[in-house]
């Protein structure tokens, strides 16, 4: 077993917004020129100084336009890679809350970052999506399961 100082963790935060027609809002990640760009769900990484409610609210706020209330802890997922990026053990934690649009608009104002758009998609046609893992993840949990 791995000792916590002998892997790398990325702590990162999100967001689960569906509407009143069961539409659920994603964030397009580019991928960076790293990865193969696709859909997934607004938020991203906590700053050193960031607690994760004030990441939620700032990650939503700069990849879709619109100011969020959180709601209540939906999931907290893991995942692990043998190697990462710097050659070492990676471990992803990534919590997911409900939330409440309070205003804005549609828009990514985030400026040269990692989200080209965003857009509302019906969660039934989400599976036709070139997507990430965490939006079956959270989609499974929004339907009190988890992914297939």
């Amino acid at each position: 077993m791995l000792h916590f100082t002998d892997y790398d963790t990325r702590l990162a935060a999100y967001a689960a917004i569906v509407d009143d027609n069961d539409r659920i809002l994603l964030s397009y990640w580019n991928g960076e020129g790293r990865f193969t760009p696709s859909w997934t769900m607004p938020g991203g990484g906590v700053e050193f100084d960031e607690d994760i409610p004030s990441a939620i609210v700032r990650e939503v706020y700069e990849e879709t336009g619109f100011a969020v209330e959180l709601g209540e802890l939906l999931l907290v997922d893991t995942w692990f890679r043998e190697e990462g990026e710097r050659g070492r053990p990676f471990k992803a934690v990534r919590v997911v809350h409900h939330a409440r649009i309070t205003g804005g608009s549609l828009g990514t104002v985030e400026e040269g970052g990692s989200t080209d758009e965003a857009r509302w998609f019906p969660i039934a046609d989400v599976a036709g999506l070139e997507r990430t893992a965490l939006v079956d993840v959270v989609i499974a949990a929004l339907r009190g399961g988890r992914p297939d």
